[in-house]
């Protein structure tokens, strides 16, 4: 038997697919900033913060790594209502992009931190600076440089694990996908093509950060 490939089947819902990796790179852009963000704080928390901090962070970071995505994501989205907070789809998928991605660059960065030479931040002190300036301009700058490429890969690592958000029917790309094989049953042709654009859209964000990268550590 061979299998006749009718990619033309797929037509009809191309704005489907385009809204799809709309949401899915929107989503991926939000989570990125918010989750680094969160990242770059805890980090410092631990770094330099007092020791609760150091050991609640460290708790959530543990639990974050330790437990499937999946799982993460379902109980904000069904979980969380029990108990009086009822997200959207987007916001659910959203909020649990961000923790899991703030979980793990928080140790990405915080191994950048460790590796920055204690002169440095002595040096920084001997100019009077204050800790929160030693912070910004001594330690952050050269432990970015030091973790970008793992950071910037799991920045592609989160995006492509945002597929899973369509089982909560945030509509991403994989929604589109599932929607549109329940319809004209071309599971063969819009997965491929599905597998496709996360391909591409992997390969131009790694290829971006890494511009991004190249310039601001120009800069510094």
């Amino acid at each position: 038997m061979i299998y006749k490939l009718q990619f033309a089947d797929l037509l009809p819902y191309w704005d489907l697919v385009a809204q799809g990796l709309l949401f899915t790179i929107v989503l991926t852009l939000a989570a990125t900033f918010t989750g680094v963000g969160v990242g770059t704080v805890a980090a410092s928390a631990r770094s330099f913060g007092p020791v609760w901090a150091d050991r609640l962070i460290g708790v959530y970071v543990e639990l974050i790594r330790n437990t499937p995505f999946i799982v993460q994501l379902f109980f904000i989205f069904f979980g969380l209502p029990a108990a009086g907070v009822k997200l959207s789809e987007a916001q659910a998928a959203f909020l649990a992009m961000t923790l899991n991605l703030g979980a793990y660059s928080t140790e990405i960065i915080r191994a950048g931190m460790q590796a920055v030479s204690k002169g440095h931040i002595e040096a920084g002190e001997s100019l009077a600076l204050t800790k929160l300036q030693i912070l910004r301009h001594v330690v952050l700058q050269q432990a970015f440089a030091k973790i970008y490429p793992a950071l910037s890969s799991q920045i592609i690592i989160v995006m492509l694990g945002s597929s899973v958000v369509s089982q909560i029917s945030a509509e991403d790309l994989t929604y589109a996908a599932n929607y549109i094989q329940s319809r004209n049953f071309r599971a063969f042709e819009i997965y491929l093509v599905s597998a496709g654009l996360y391909l591409v859209l992997a390969i131009v964000m790694r290829a971006m950060l890494a511009a991004f990268g190249r310039v601001w550590f120009a800069k510094g």
